[in-house]
Formats: structure tokens, sequence, C-alpha cells
């Protein structure tokens, strides 16, 4: 049987069960995203095919009401188990449901991305960095964004990651004022030989030379 019919039979699957379950719930809303019907479910219903039932299942979430944000991530880490190697769950979380003005969902979204990516971060490390830059300049919570910004750096040591990705601890602590711990930071990292880009290097001397000149100031 050729593999786009066994993909639209098992989103059609899918969709049933999907379907089953709104039934069953007390919504009166057809259009509000059912419970999500977990990962051993979606991978039988694949029929083999978890890439292609990922992207049509990702499809069927997105034309859903998602008023429920526990349930929306149930679904997106659903997905995520089902096609590990797929990015659209986490770019959904990341760039369409965490830019709400709702700061309570915007703050559940951030989080579901901290949590996937920590259990892949040299593939989802990207989705952490745009949610450290969104707690930053629309939550305004720099704790959080250092958080963030700081597990990025720990659980990417072997990754090759852009210099701005992994400094963004520093530049955090500078907006929190904790100018001493960017310094020893910025130090540690030009002690540590990992860097042997040339512009990189003189980027961050100079970096320190201000960080420097500010305490100074003090």
């Amino acid at each position: 049987m050729p593999r786009w019919v066994l993909a639209l039979l098992a989103m059609s699957l899918a969709t049933q069960i999907g379907w089953q379950a709104a039934r069953r719930s007390a919504s009166t809303n057809h259009a509000a995203l059912p419970p999500a019907p977990g990962a051993p479910a979606l991978r039988l219903a694949s029929f083999g095919e978890p890439e292609a039932a990922a992207r049509l299942t990702m499809i069927f979430v997105q034309t859903r009401e998602s008023v429920d944000y526990p349930r929306l991530f149930a679904w997106l880490e659903s997905i995520l188990a089902l096609d590990p190697r797929t990015q659209y769950p986490l770019f959904a979380a990341a760039r369409v449901y965490a830019e709400t003005a709702d700061t309570q969902r915007s703050r559940a979204a951030l989080d579901f991305v901290y949590r996937q990516f920590l259990r892949d971060p040299a593939r989802r490390w990207p989705w952490l960095a745009h949610a450290a830059l969104i707690a930053k300049h629309r939550l305004k919570d720099l704790p959080l964004a250092r958080m963030y910004a700081r597990a990025l750096e720990q659980h990417t040591a072997r990754v090759p990651l852009p210099l701005w990705a992994r400094q963004m601890e520093i530049f955090i602590l500078e907006d929190m004022n904790e100018l001493e711990a960017a310094r020893i930071m910025i130090a540690s990292w030009l002690q540590s030989g990992q860097l042997d880009d040339p512009a990189e290097l003189r980027f961050l001397k100079q970096r320190l030379e201000e960080l420097e000149a500010r305490i100074g100031a003090k």
C-alpha cells in the first residue's frame, strides 16, 4: 500500500481518537482541541510513518481552538514523542503560543520549551534561546531569562553554538546590574581557551574592559 495512503489512514485514526475523546468531554465547543491521545496511540495510528503522522497531527492541532494550554502542550509533547526530530511543535510553542498578551499562558509555553529542551539540547537549543529573549523583552522577567540562558550554556557545552547564544547570560547579568558576575563569566571564557575566533576574542575583551570601567566607576 502506498505510503501516502497509510499516512491518510493514520491521520484518520488519530482524528477518530480525538473525536471520540471530545464526545466524552463536557465541552460543548466542537472546535475545541480534544484531550491528547498520547504518544503510544499516535504511534499505533502512524502505521510505521511517524514523521508523516506527526506533521498531520500538528496540522490538526493548529486547526483547533487552543484555549486549554495544558491540553495543547499534551498534544505537542505526544507529537514530539512520535517524532523527536521534528521542530514544528517547539516552533509553535516559542513563536506562536508564547507570544501572547496573556502572561500566564506565555509562561506556560516557555516552560514547555524549557522542559523539552532538556530532553535534546543539541537539537532544540534555538527555541530555548528564543524563550530567553521573550522572558527578557516581553515578560520583563530577567531572573527567568537568566535561568534559560544558564541552562542553554550548561547543557550545550559540546554544541557549536553562535557566540550570541552562548553568552546570553552575560548580557542578562548586565541588565540585572550584576556587573561583577558578568565580568567573572567573561574572564572565565577568555581564560578557558575555548574561543579561537579573533573577532569573538576582540568582542569579549572589549566587553570586559567596558564592564571593568563601569565597576570601577561605582
